[in-house]
């Protein structure tokens, strides 16, 4: 019997009750993990992404016995990787990569992506960017009509004050330093317009990064649904 879980939906007024099993959500996530791993083929260089969605593909691959070059996104992911015998190398040594697989935290139905729950969002983007083929692997409860706060930021310590005053509304989180040094932090304001805010974010002096991911860096989209996965092609960097 699935285990169900009950959530408060307080973005909306009338914050009505989710029940969600967590058994499905579990296994859409297996499905759709499973499905981006058939599209890796042997010989190729491949991203890993971060969080729990990823967890599920990083055994359907090393299942495959493939011959690849791997680069991860956080340290957790590739202790993970290793453990499993994936090559991961790093990617200071990688020029590009012929696809890269991650999760994302919301889907919206253009293809603009929100990523970062897990503060991996600036290393995330690096490796999608330097992909051939980005694919996003997510369970049936990551689409949504539009896109809405948070929105993780990855930000530099020296200035922080300022540069949260400018990015308001913002809020620290109380998390670790990225690999990287920056510090997390969510973004609390509209997402009306993501393109406008993604500009506005990148061009804040002291915003390392943001956890926006336009539909131009996104090939495919796979999503868990009972026992298949729904997949959506897009025309990376049209």
């Amino acid at each position: 019997m699935p285990y169900f879980e009950l959530a408060f939906d307080t973005r909306r007024p009338s914050a009505r009750v989710r029940c969600v099993a967590v058994a499905d959500v579990e296994h859409e996530k297996r499905v759709a993990a499973e499905a981006a791993a058939a599209l890796v083929d042997d010989g190729s260089t491949v991203g890993l992404g971060t969080g729990s969605t990823v967890a599920y593909l990083l055994p359907a691959l090393a299942a495959r016995s493939l011959t690849l070059r791997c680069v991860a996104t956080s340290p957790r992911t590739e202790a993970a990787a290793r453990e499993l015998g994936i090559d991961v190398q790093p990617f200071e040594g990688v020029e590009r990569l012929d696809i890269a697989i991650d999760g994302a935290d919301q889907i919206a139905p253009d293809g603009w992506l929100i990523k970062g729950g897990g503060g991996a969002h600036t290393r995330e983007k690096i490796v999608a960017a330097a992909a051939d083929q980005f694919v996003v692997i997510a369970d049936s409860s990551k689409p949504v009509p539009a896109l809405h706060a948070p929105v993780p930021l990855e930000l530099m310590s020296f200035g922080l004050r300022a540069t949260m005053r400018q990015v308001a509304p913002a809020a620290l989180r109380d998390v670790p330093l990225s690999p990287d040094g920056g510090v997390i932090a969510d973004y609390h304001g509209p997402v009306e317009d993501p393109a406008a805010l993604a500009v506005r974010l990148s061009s804040t002096p002291g915003v390392v990064a943001h956890g926006l991911f336009p539909p131009q860096m996104v090939a495919t989209v796979l999503v868990g649904r009972g026992k298949s996965a729904d997949r959506i092609d897009f025309t990376p960097g049209s």
